[in-house]
């Protein structure tokens, strides 16, 4: 008979973002430590499709009375993802990464974190890159968009927050979790913006608070200056803004790692030097997240690391660095909707 945690284990890895199995079965400790098995079992009957208690009850043939409160404390422990409200509440399959593993913000530990970090190379390696589509996009983080640049609205972060009805306050759980291992960096923590039906679920859940338009324009500032990466989630009206950095980030620090992350990512830009501005002070090699800076007598930016975000940009003190936008074909266009996304991902894993 197979174990409970293996059953769950395998349909989270039948989701969109992939739950790969392991050698030494970290996967699994990961599980136990969330899920009881009553849970786990739960858990693995929904799917990412949103379903009423009564409907889950009626395919599993449980008892829906029994169901429905058990489905509703699952989802406030950020086991499963709800949507809804009061009679009207759905629920569905949350994939691990950005969705279990964000949900637990509140309730790291060092031995949750240690876990957490032996497993995610496994993740990147075995589940995100069998997928074209990415999780996350790069958009730019600098103001300064040269004239001749078309930036799309989806493109534009002030565009996508000024767009949003509800808005939600979070914390970046990867500086957190770095930090709780005596690793990562000091950047701001209260930077992680969520969306729609996510910003809701987050807020009833203790994840964030609901802030208006002009704060988390603030807390847009707030990452520009510290220097992140704007990642929202990969599509033209996301669900989540991260302001993020290569030594914390789950993952700018696994594309790091590769020879050539620029050609990972979606993005449509790239930087390049004016060689005759620049000073050679070395502040945009000092910013880069991918190491794709070198400094001589003029800075150089290698196309392979750079992902487009602008950092370096917007840290350089004579102007010497600036956008450039990829040919038309090379512009990368992100899927209408999330849930196209996730369509797409699981397509290309061959989970469909």
């Amino acid at each position: 008979m197979t174990d409970v945690y293996q059953h769950l284990a395998k349909h989270l890895d039948e989701l969109p973002g992939g739950f790969p199995p392991t050698e030494n079965g970290v996967e699994l400790r990961l599980l136990k430590r969330f899920f009881s098995p009553e849970e786990a079992g739960l858990a693995a009957l929904l799917t990412m499709m949103p379903e009423t208690p009564q409907s889950v009850a009626e395919r599993a043939g449980l008892d829906v009375e029994v169901l429905a409160p058990k489905l509703e404390e699952m989802s406030r422990k950020g086991l499963i993802f709800r949507a809804g409200r009061g009679e009207n509440r759905s629920y569905s399959a949350a994939m691990f990464i950005m969705g279990i593993w964000e949900y637990h913000c509140n309730d790291l530990t060092e031995e949750l974190a240690l876990d957490f970090n032996e497993y995610l190379p496994q993740i990147h390696v075995k589940s995100w890159m069998k997928s074209k589509t990415n999780h996350k996009r790069i958009v730019p983080v600098s103001k300064e968009i040269v004239p001749e640049m078309k930036i799309f609205s989806y493109d534009d972060a002030e565009a996508l927050i000024k767009s949003q009805k509800k808005i939600v306050l979070g914390t970046c759980i990867c500086r957190k979790e770095q930090q709780l291992i005596g690793k990562g960096c000091s950047g701001p923590l209260d930077v992680c913006l969520f969306f729609g039906a996510g910003a809701y679920y987050c807020e009833e859940n203790g994840l964030g608070r609901d802030i208006q338009t002009e704060e988390a324009l603030d807390a847009l500032e707030r990452g520009r200056k510290a220097g992140l990466v704007l990642q929202p989630s990969n599509s033209q009206n996301p669900l989540t803004l991260c302001m993020c950095c290569g030594c914390c980030c789950l993952f700018l620090k696994n594309i790091k790692a590769m020879d050539k992350p620029g050609q990972y990512v979606h993005t449509s830009y790239f930087a390049q030097v004016d060689d005759e501005k620049c000073i050679a002070c070395g502040a945009c090699a000092e910013a880069c997240h991918m190491d794709a800076i070198t400094v001589e007598d003029a800075a150089f930016v290698n196309p392979d690391r750079c992902i487009g975000c602008g950092v370096c940009v917007s840290q350089c003190p004579s102007d010497a660095m600036a956008y450039q936008q990829k040919k038309q074909p090379d512009q990368y266009v992100p899927p209408a909707t999330v849930v196209e996304t996730f369509m797409n991902m699981a397509l290309e894993r061959g989970k469909v």
